[in-house]
């Protein structure tokens, strides 16, 4: 699904925007047929799967040299459908930034859009865990630098 991944100039809305990154990431997605629901529109689950789909690719800041992020799960999603999205040929845009930025969490914004329309606005709650412990961890400095914006001396 990925095409191209930017980052867009776009400030991110609100009060929490004031203390975490405000840039957005820009992932875009193919629609598939095999996305469709039987009226045509992308099923809402798959649309679920456009925004993990950029939220790996936001994520994935190691490949500028930069450690990786230690394992996250999500806690927590709120979706608004705004308007259906149907088959068409050119990609749509996936758009993520940052709203906050916590000691264990982090909360992801995203919006699924094209130049003339917004299909979904959502957002996600990720929070560090520990796999051998399987309990929360904190976020260490280099994974809260990446999602403020800032970088790591």
């Amino acid at each position: 699904m990925q095409v191209a991944t930017a980052t867009a100039g776009r400030n991110g809305s609100g009060p929490e925007a004031k203390t975490a990154r405000s840039r957005r990431h820009v992932h875009l997605a193919h629609i598939r047929f095999a996305d469709l629901d039987p009226l045509n529109h992308v099923n809402n689950v798959r649309m679920l799967t456009y925004l993990e789909d950029a939220r790996v690719s936001f994520l994935r800041w190691d490949v500028d040299g930069g450690p990786p992020f230690g394992s996250l799960v999500v806690a927590r999603h709120e979706v608004d459908y705004v308007r259906p999205l149907q088959l068409r040929r050119e990609p749509v845009r996936v758009e993520t930034w940052v709203t906050e930025v916590k000691n264990a969490s982090f909360t992801l914004e995203y919006e699924i859009l094209d130049d003339d329309h917004v299909y979904l606005r959502a957002r996600s709650v990720l929070v560090g865990f520990d796999l051998e412990t399987q309990a929360i961890r904190r976020l260490g400095e280099e994974e809260r630098a990446h999602l403020l914006g800032s970088p790591t001396e």
